[in-house]
Parts: C-alpha cells; structure tokens; sequence
C-alpha cells in the first residue's frame, strides 16, 4: 500500500483543527496530546491530513500559497455545512474542467477545493 498524506503548516492548531473537524478529519484517541506541535488527523476511510506549526511569520495573510483538494461524492453536503464560508457566489457548481466544487479558505487561507468529476455526479 502506498499513500501520500499533506503535512500543512498552520499558525494556530487549534483553530486549523477546528475546521478540519468539520470536514470529518479527527485525531486517533492514542495520538491525543502526544506531541502539541503536529497533529495527525483521519477521516477513518483512508483519508489523512497532519498539521504542524508554522515557523513564525512564514503564513502571511491574503499570501498563502498552499492549497488542498478534497474529492467526495457527498459535495452539496459538504457545502452544507460551510453556510455563508464557500468563496465563489454560485456555490458548488460544475466548473469548465469537469468538476462539480467549491472552495474555502481554512483559518490560514489555505485554499481548500471540495469537489469530485462532473461526469461522475448522478
């Protein structure tokens, strides 16, 4: 098996983790409070995100460069809940390279695109 997890540098863990809880990533029980600088988060279906702190003044607001993509099946329901937070007018729609989506920002605006294939939508 071979997978490839996104470690993501955030200026507040807390608040980071608070929003990744949202979109279903949560930290094992065993893994609590074993290292506060790093946290490895599970959606418990093969999906992983680990945060870490930032080193001091790299994460600039309006200029972060990082960026996330979250395929699921369940969009609409995703956007659900994200009431007032999702960046494009429109919301989840079908987007011209063949996506059905829409994108966050996370507490570091780190862009986050939630989507899946349009031609895969039923």
């Amino acid at each position: 098996m071979t997978r490839l997890t996104a470690i993501l540098p955030c200026n507040d863990l807390d608040a980071s983790e608070a929003f990744y809880n949202r979109l279903g990533f949560f930290q094992d029980a065993a893994g609590k409070d074993a290292y506060d600088g790093y946290r490895m988060l599970s959606d418990g279906r093969g999906g992983d995100i680990h945060l870490t702190n930032a080193v001091e003044g790299w994460l600039i607001k309006g200029r972060n460069p990082f960026g996330l993509y979250l395929y699921t099946e369940d969009v609409d329901a995703f956007a659900a809940r994200f009431p007032g937070e999702i960046i494009e007018k429109e919301g989840a729609s079908h987007k011209p390279w063949g996506m059905y989506e829409f994108a966050l920002s996370d507490p570091d605006d780190t862009l986050v695109r939630i989507g899946w294939p349009s031609r895969l939508m039923a």
